[in-house]
């Protein structure tokens, strides 16, 4: 089994003539929203004419121009790519391309090939009288090199949607038998790594030392997580030889303040922290928020990583370089953009996890499912009991990996919320009004719960989305165990805790709206009636 994969590894598509590899490939890409590259149309058109053409110059230049392609596009990543019959039968070819992702060889019974090729005039090495025996004798050439390769799909017989599925099928596989998978993140001023894997805390140590520092760690946490998981990290910072000191803030929302930051200076001062040392936070999205933005600000700014410990921060405040604190007006009205150096996530701390937290991760789980991934979202309504699934019995890894891929790909085409970032705050502007309302004694993930079915309710009153979505949503989310009524606060009272909103763009409040599973947009043309309208709607639910 290989510790890490990285999830933007190329998916490669082989095997002989007409067994598939371009049509599936090309709906594959758009599945998992991927550049898609046919290697046969790619050295066409560098050569400026047509397969059949170059071969009539000699087989053996076109296979000079396959292996320097394979070359090229072993360097690259986050593509599907269909090669060529023969590409993969040299064994250098065929690692590199291993090396560079999952390859997946597609067969077909040789009936099936001469049936699919049976109006098809553009293959050069089937320009022969009988193609049955041709076909026979290329794929008897060709079996050691198809052979050698571990993964195989038997397409005869199958419809491409279905080939579709089960190619997908087994990249999610691929993924999941590793250790530890890599999701990288775009970032201004350069990237970093999510280390996603069942056991990735005891490696900590690891992934900071590969920053080659020369400085302190300072671990900022809480008392409660510190006292389940202190004793691991703090193993995990000695084996890779680190120095570093513990510096605890208090637990909860009323914490997350300008004095908490002030306290974790001093801490950091009295830790003889400089800038060659960096912050970890390991914690929930209070920590994370906090500790970052002390990280932002000590010193003009020093590196941090994050180690979230609930799900709610692994699928959502972990990743996007957000870092902030509350003041008595509103929530994360202070803060500032500093990208982590890396996120460590291990789904394994879950298992600690109380369910009323668990079930807030969940949230916001949902609202990426909503906001870019449909097939996430059915996956979640097949849970079978009512509330959160225990960690023995659910695939922790595989949910939060696909939340992080809406969450990755949001940020990284707008890193300060410039524009398309704003549609992770779907639910959060009634949420965020409700939790002021409580005096944050309300959770987070059951205020976003209910502020996204009142959001989604608006967008159905505004004539943007089908009556069913809110029904269906607030279905959900009941069954995880979420609430989805909102408490007994007039209209008009979440309406004024609404105006001092941080999203709020020239006096006016911005609502992310869905249209339909995995889509959603942005609007500030919102009317108050419209919007006291669908909160007693939801009242009343």
């Amino acid at each position: 089994m290989n510790r890490a994969r990285r999830a933007d590894a190329n998916l490669i598509l082989t095997g002989f003539m007409g067994t598939g590899k371009t049509t599936v490939g090309q709906e594959v890409a758009r599945r998992l929203g991927r550049e898609f590259v046919d290697m046969d149309e790619v050295i066409a058109q560098r050569a400026g004419k047509p397969i059949p053409a170059i071969f009539a110059e000699g087989e053996a230049t076109f296979r000079r121009m396959e292996a320097e392609l394979c070359q090229e596009l072993s360097q690259r990543s986050g593509l599907v790519i269909a090669t060529g019959g023969g590409a993969l039968v040299p064994e250098e070819n065929r690692r590199r391309m291993e090396e560079s992702g999952l390859v997946i060889c597609l067969n077909c019974s040789p009936e099936e090939i001469l049936r699919r090729l049976e109006r098809v005039d553009d293959r050069p090495l089937l320009n022969v009288p009988d193609r049955r025996k041709e076909i026979e004798r290329l794929l008897e050439r060709r079996r050691e090199a198809y052979a050698a390769i571990p993964c195989h799909l038997d397409t005869t017989g199958l419809t491409v949607n279905q080939v579709v599925e089960r190619v997908l099928a087994l990249w999610e596989g691929w993924l999941s038998e590793a250790e530890e998978v890599l999701l990288p993140v775009r970032a201004p001023g350069g990237g970093y790594p999510i280390h996603l894997g069942r056991g990735v805390l005891r490696r900590l140590g690891e992934h900071i030392d590969s920053f080659g520092m020369k400085g302190s760690v300072a671990v900022v946490s809480n008392p409660t997580v510190w006292q389940l998981y202190g004793e691991m990290v703090e193993e995990a910072l000695r084996r890779a030889n680190l120095e570093f000191f513990v510096a605890l803030m208090p637990d909860g929302e009323a914490y997350k303040t300008l004095e908490t930051v002030s306290h974790l200076y001093g801490e950091f001062l009295r830790g003889r922290l400089d800038r060659s040392g960096l912050v970890v936070a390991v914690g929930g999205g209070v920590v994370g928020d906090v500790a970052g933005f002390a990280a932002a600000t000590y010193m003009r700014g020093i590196p941090w990583v994050q180690v979230p410990t609930t799900l709610l921060a692994m699928v959502d405040a972990s990743v996007g370089g957000k870092t902030g604190v509350d003041l008595p007006w509103g929530k994360n009205l202070v803060g500032a953009f500093h990208q982590p150096s890396q996120v460590v996530i291990d789904p394994e701390v879950l298992r600690t996890l109380p369910a009323a937290e668990l079930r807030c991760g969940l949230a916001e789980t949902v609202k990426a499912a909503v906001i870019g991934d449909p097939d996430l979202f059915e996956r979640l309504e097949q849970i079978e009991a009512s509330g959160p699934p225990p960690c023995e019995t659910w695939d922790w890894l595989w949910v939060i990996r696909r939340a992080l891929a809406v969450k990755i790909a949001v940020v990284e085409e707008d890193p300060l919320e410039q524009g398309r970032r704003a549609v992770l705050n779907l639910g959060h502007t009634v949420g965020h009004a409700l939790e002021r309302l409580s005096g944050y004694t309300l959770r987070h993930g059951e205020a976003v719960s209910m502020g996204m079915v009142a959001e989604t309710r608006l967008a159905v009153l505004l004539g943007h989305c089908d009556p069913a979505l809110p029904e269906r949503l607030a279905a959900l989310l009941n069954r995880l165990g979420l609430p989805t009524r909102l408490p007994d606060y007039t209209p008009e009272a979440i309406w004024a805790a609404m105006q001092t909103d941080k999203k709020r763009k020239a006096h006016r409040l911005r609502f992310a709206l869905p249209r339909r599973l995995g889509d959603v947009f942005v609007t500030s043309e919102v009317r108050q009636e419209d919007i006291l309208k669908a909160l007693e709607i939801s009242a009343g639910m």
